[in-house]
């Protein structure tokens, strides 16, 4: 599932397209995804301008004016596909088939906005003006905003048994964090995801949080990680995985300067959790 610097990117891709923008025309060729789509969808949306695209966690929003905002969910194989006006702006992978377009946005420039999902496990739905989804009540604080510090992850763990990659990856604690990012962050950090986290020293809790942040940015400058099904809003893949330092390397050695460790793989949550028994205590 996409992880929040896979949806930072499409977010980004799609800014030019529809910020600043009307749609035009809209269609929703089905009547549900992971759930059913809102009966008045295309009703809402036609004509409205849109004022902003923001990310929360890893979901995107699509502030309308006057009528508040387009909820996207990527689920599993979601993707959203920019096709210009004039055949050949934008490269289309052809093993996207178009039976899998199920909700199509076009602007004020003929530029057409596709929400193609193979797996339909993805959402959109419509968020009310001045209303809050429930699907972002009780979300954490956004780990690369400034309110994400380690007094306050030190402060929310403080007492808790569960590992700390199991406290990292529950949304409330703080959002947008998936499997990936959080074993590459606990390796910078030195820490073995299976450690108490209310017993990480703060010292440790200070470094986790700036390794978290740092993870991320690289991450988006990079696109995204490309395992599956991640494609950028331009057709083009995510180039982060080629620097994993361990998800998805077992076996491999541990690349810590200095460290003789292997990665090793242990399933945490039902998750694989990978790590270096040496250098990561």
């Amino acid at each position: 599932m996409p992880e929040l610097p896979e949806v930072e990117t499409v977010r980004r891709g799609l800014l030019p397209h529809l910020e600043g923008h009307i749609i035009t025309r809209a269609e929703a060729r089905r009547p549900d995804l992971r759930w059913p789509l809102p009966p008045d969808l295309v009703q809402v949306v036609t004509g409205a301008r849109v004022t902003g695209l923001r990310r929360r966690s890893k979901y995107i929003l699509v502030d309308l004016q006057d009528r508040g905002s387009i909820l996207l969910h990527l689920g599993m194989s979601g993707r959203m596909l920019i096709e210009g006006a004039i055949q050949g702006d934008f490269h289309r992978d052809p093993a996207i088939l178009p039976r899998h377009d199920h909700v199509v946005f076009w602007n004020d420039e003929g530029t057409q906005i596709t929400f193609n999902d193979a797996r339909r496990f993805g959402m959109v739905d419509l968020v009310a003006p001045g209303a809050e989804h429930p699907m972002l009540a009780h979300l954490g604080p956004e780990p690369l905003s400034d309110d994400f510090t380690p007094p306050l992850l030190i402060a929310t763990l403080s007492g808790r048994k569960a590992p700390i990659k199991a406290a990292l990856l529950d949304q409330r604690i703080v959002a947008g964090l998936g499997n990936i990012y959080v074993s590459e962050a606990l390796h910078r950090a030195g820490i073995d995801p299976r450690s108490q986290a209310g017993q990480i020293p703060a010292a440790r809790m200070e470094a986790l949080v700036g390794h978290i942040k740092e993870v991320l940015v690289e991450a988006i400058a990079a696109g995204g990680s490309s395992l599956r099904d991640h494609r950028q809003a331009t057709g083009e893949l995510g180039y982060f995985q080629h620097s994993f330092r361990v998800y998805g390397r077992e076996g491999g050695p541990c690349p810590t300067p200095g460290c003789a460790g292997t990665v090793q793989r242990i399933v945490q949550s039902g998750r694989s959790s990978f790590f270096c028994p040496i250098c990561q205590k």
